[in-house]
């Protein structure tokens, strides 16, 4: 026998015999059989409709629940403001922030390359010394700021240090995400301001003409009227990346005097501005400051460094006579008077021992400049180096009140008097102004 073979069982043979039945029997046993066949379809069939029945009933009253949750479930709530001036400040950025624009300025800077030469050239010593030489230019955006569409064709007001570099180009980026090129109108001689222009593009409407669609614009308010402690809303492209930047603050200070400077080739002085605490950063020169109506009473120009809540902006005043003159004559002009000044206060009374402690003294600048501009309206006059201007049309002219102040109410050809302190004796003199230049 084989490891893996069974042995062999003899496994004995088993008889079952079913016991016969009789006819009686097999009648009985059929009706048992029909009797449980019948009781089994009438169980399956109450069964079944039991069963449908409980389902019907458990999904309608489970219907019922979720009917009953969705009634007192509460509708998704729409964002209420909780007092008047958050209201107020919401509607002003919804209806303004279209108009705000970032102003994008790019120009074709210099690739450098790095190489190795030899001084000593092929016969005298291995020296490897690294050089860099010009490989052809790339456009780079080289710094950018904010401004505000202030006409339906596409006057885009921002601040001049925005808009200073003749070689670049600007680039209008609006709140859409559309971008057009922007050309520089004019550049104020005086205040930081520009001008710039854009086109809309004409779309092509069903009948087959061109129609244009215009920009939309902000609303100028009256800056003559501002009080310290009035809210106000600066947007502006915060940092050249965060674009509709919003900032709420108060008016702290009127009429201000700062000298602003926007890197090294760029300084001035900038009169009677509005100071904030609005939040203004880098980017932020030339949006919008706006009051609680969402009209524009500013244009954010300048942040204090090193100090925090500082910020100003220029009124809008100041500002609508450049778009009026853009409007009307294709460029901003300035009256001109012609001569070089210091303001009189009582340190400069005592230092020069004048008689009064008001006005302007005229003198040589710090260079030796020439105290009166030949040929210019102070020199047609006859106004002189020593004299001292008291009143220019009969205001009076002090610390709070420059002679830049008043003059720059005036247009070009505008006939003017001047009360002169000349040897201790008061004169009057007119004077036709001129046109200056930048």
């Amino acid at each position: 026998m084989s490891l893996y073979e069974l042995p062999k069982i003899n496994i004995p043979k088993i008889k079952i015999s079913m016991p016969k039945m009789s006819e009686s029997g097999k009648e009985a046993f059929g009706r048992v059989v029909l009797i449980i066949l019948i009781s089994a379809v009438f169980g399956f069939s109450a069964g079944a409709g039991g069963g449908i029945l409980a389902y019907f009933q458990i999904e309608k009253y489970l219907g019922s629940l979720n009917s009953t949750d969705s009634a007192n479930q509460e509708p998704a709530q729409v964002y209420i403001p909780e007092t008047s001036q958050e209201n107020a400040v919401i509607a002003a950025v919804k209806n303004v922030s279209p108009a705000v624009v970032s102003v994008i300025v790019s120009k074709d800077m210099p690739i450098f390359e790095q190489y190795y030469y030899n001084p000593f050239g092929d016969l005298g010593p291995q020296f490897q010394i690294p050089q860099y030489r010009q490989n052809g230019t790339e456009k780079k955006e080289i710094g950018g700021g904010t401004g505000f569409i202030i006409s339906k064709d596409g006057l885009v007001l921002t601040n001049k240090h925005v808009a200073l570099d003749k070689e670049a180009e600007y680039t209008i980026l609006t709140n859409d995400g559309k971008r057009y090129p922007a050309k520089i109108l004019a550049l104020d001689p005086v205040q930081d301001l520009a001008v710039l222009k854009i086109d809309k593009e004409k779309v092509l409407d069903g009948d087959g003409g061109f129609t244009l669609d215009y920009f939309p614009i902000v609303q100028f308010g009256d800056s003559d009227n501002l009080q310290n402690g009035q809210t106000v809303i600066a947007i502006g492209n915060a940092l050249g990346e965060f674009r509709n930047t919003v900032s709420v603050g108060v008016i702290s200070g009127l009429g201000r005097t700062i000298t602003a400077s926007a890197g090294q080739n760029f300084s001035e002085i900038l009169e009677d501005i509005i100071q904030t605490d609005a939040a203004i950063n880098q980017g932020n020169s030339g949006g919008p400051l706006l009051n609680l109506k969402g009209e524009v009473i500013g244009i954010n120009t300048a942040m204090a460094s090193g100090a925090q809540s500082i910020s100003f902006a220029i009124p809008i005043n100041k500002a609508k006579k450049d778009v009026e003159q853009i409007k009307n004559l294709g460029k901003i002009v300035y009256p001109f008077l012609g001569v070089r000044y210091v303001l009189i206060n009582e340190n400069i009374k005592k230092e020069k021992n004048l008689s009064v402690d008001y006005g302007v003294l005229i003198a040589n600048g710090s260079a030796g400049e020439p105290a009166i501009t030949a040929g210019s309206a102070a020199d047609k006059a006859g106004i002189k180096e020593g004299d001292i201007i008291l009143e220019f049309s009969g205001e009076r002219i002090a610390i709070d009140n420059s002679l830049a102040k008043i003059i720059i109410k005036y247009n070009p050809g505008d006939r003017v008097s001047l009360k002169i302190l000349r040897s201790g004796k008061e004169l009057s003199v007119d004077a036709t102004l001129g046109e200056r230049t930048e």
